[in-house]
């Protein structure tokens, strides 16, 4: 197949811009990190919708109410996680979060009873659904943020802090995805799933391994790292490699079944929201619990 290099100078363009975005917003403040993730939060809340509704024709019918106030609603958890220290004026957001929660838990069923012609519950299930799978692992992303400001007692002052368990788990996908492709590329031979016929075992099990080295490597060779045990890292690079593959098999599953090849079209040449950040909304809520729990 001959290279196309428009395509190739588009992709490479966009992967830059990408990568830029996502770098200054985890690392350059804590707002900066709440309002990169909330914009992300709704663009895959948008895509993930379209891509319902081309699953299931009935979910088109949903009231306006419905289609953005379950977004807004599940905006609230990411308000409720993001930490004391986010202030609007005197209030605290996870306080906004809270309230703003408890409104919309009992206001959107009550207008859905009133506006709606009939109540599908299926289409219920649907929102649910994107509650679980979006809003929530995006919430618990922020509060892995405030998690390692209080493992380290460093405050919002403490760079190292607010940054270190985030960018781990983002750097250990980023690292597994071109590895996987790396090592699938020279010796993939056995199909991993008929969802994603393009990834085999052998370029997984590369990938996985692969990305084990590089952050132990990286966790002993930079000093900040060493805050931390290398046997946390070690199983935060493996928890982030293997459930972000399973992340995006899922992805690739709901395409299918819309039967879309990218879930939009937000970055020329790379897809939609959901495209960049399936792994991510997998991999976030298992790296959470590890944290919660052994790391404490």
């Amino acid at each position: 197949m001959a290279l196309n290099l428009a395509t190739l100078k588009t992709r490479t363009l966009t992967a830059i811009v990408y990568a830029v975005v996502m770098i200054a917003g985890l690392c350059w403040n804590q707002w900066s990190f709440f309002l990169l993730f909330s914009v992300v939060h709704f663009g895959c809340w948008f895509e993930y919708q379209r891509l319902v509704e081309k699953i299931d024709p009935v979910y088109r019918n949903i009231s306006s109410f419905h289609r953005y106030g379950v977004m807004i609603a599940g905006w609230c958890l990411l308000l409720f996680t993001s930490g004391d220290s986010f202030l609007l004026g005197p209030l605290p957001l996870p306080a906004l979060g809270l309230w703003l929660g408890m409104l919309f838990l009992f206001v959107l069923p009550l207008l859905e009873l009133l506006v709606s012609k009939e109540i599908i519950f299926k289409n219920i299930s649907h929102s649910f659904f994107g509650l679980v799978y979006i809003s929530l692992s995006w919430a618990l992303w922020l509060d892995l943020r405030r998690r390692g400001v209080l493992l380290l007692d460093g405050g919002e002052g403490n760079f190292t802090a607010q940054i270190l368990l985030p960018l781990a788990v983002v750097v250990s996908i980023w690292m597994n995805d071109s590895m996987a492709y790396f090592v699938g590329s020279l010796f993939g031979k056995t199909p991993l799933s008929k969802v994603s016929p393009k990834k085999t075992w052998e370029g997984t099990i590369g990938g996985v391994v692969l990305t084990v080295l590089l952050v132990a490597w990286l966790a002993s060779s930079i000093e900040a790292a060493k805050v931390y045990p290398l046997t946390h890292w070690l199983v935060i690079g493996f928890l982030s490699a293997t459930v972000g593959t399973l992340g995006d098999l899922l992805e690739s599953k709901l395409k299918r079944l819309a039967d879309v090849k990218d879930s939009g079209h937000f970055m020329p040449g790379h897809g939609g929201f959901l495209d960049r950040f399936d792994s991510l909304l997998l991999a976030i809520p298992i790296v959470w619990f590890y944290v919660a729990i052994f790391m404490h």
